[in-house]
């Protein structure tokens, strides 16, 4: 039987104060998608519901063909997400939550309750708990029953301080993701030796991914780890 995962989307369409919108990143979704979609059950999810934001930055940076192709042809994907939280104490009906990243998540999926009882729950169920680019930053505090970080010593990666200077986006995100994580797991942050290459992290049943050209990897890491 084919695995179940849920991807979890922003609802969040503007970046800080700087009145710019924002959203999903077009390759976080298109690649992992691509890898996994012939392979899996996948049902997405967004705290809102419904039309999911994309981010239209990443419709020109994403000239690739599979992230074009899935614009063109996938949009029910986003337009019609369920609510997260009625995944709640849903966890066994599924193999595998994965993150989408984005600046957007920055500002409706970090401390979002429903968000972190749904990682504490997959993880506690023995799940894949997985995320990209931004998406990471979701689990700086996400904690298990017993209180501890889920992160801590646990190897983790996700968009890093440089990638978002040269984006000229450090003051417009709540907190760098690189520097919440590599606190919360204790120094186990990792990163490809240059900004914008690509980096996954796979630390048992924990997979993140550093950037857009980590998405691709990610989604057959989780493929891996499903054994599918």
């Amino acid at each position: 039987m084919a695995p179940n995962i849920l991807f979890v989307l922003t609802s969040h369409n503007k970046l800080g104060d700087t009145g710019k919108p924002t959203g999903w990143y077009l390759p976080e979704l298109a690649h992992p998608y691509h890898v996994l979609r012939n392979k899996a059950n996948i049902t997405v999810a967004s705290p809102a519901g419904g039309e999911s934001p994309l981010d239209p930055s990443s419709i020109e940076a994403a000239k690739d063909d599979v992230s074009q192709d899935f614009y063109k042809n996938d949009s029910a994907v986003w337009k019609n997400t369920q609510k997260l939280d009625s995944f709640v104490g849903k966890a066994k009906d599924f193999d595998a939550i994965f993150y989408v990243g984005g600046h957007g998540p920055m500002f409706d999926l970090v401390d979002n309750p429903t968000s972190q009882q749904l990682i504490k729950e997959f993880w506690e169920a023995g799940k894949i708990v997985s995320a990209v680019c931004h998406a990471p930053a979701v689990l700086y505090d996400a904690k298990l029953s017993d209180g501890s970080l889920l992160i801590k010593d646990r190897e983790v990666t996700a968009f890093t301080n440089a990638e978002e200077e040269q984006m000229g986006l450090t003051k417009a995100v709540p907190f760098l993701p690189e520097d919440a994580l590599n606190k919360a797991s204790n120094g186990k942050f990792v990163k490809a030796a240059e900004p914008w290459g690509e980096k996954v992290a796979v630390s048992g049943r924990l997979i993140t991914g550093q950037n857009p050209a980590s998405a691709t990897g990610v989604g057959e890491a989780i493929a891996k780890a499903l054994g599918i």
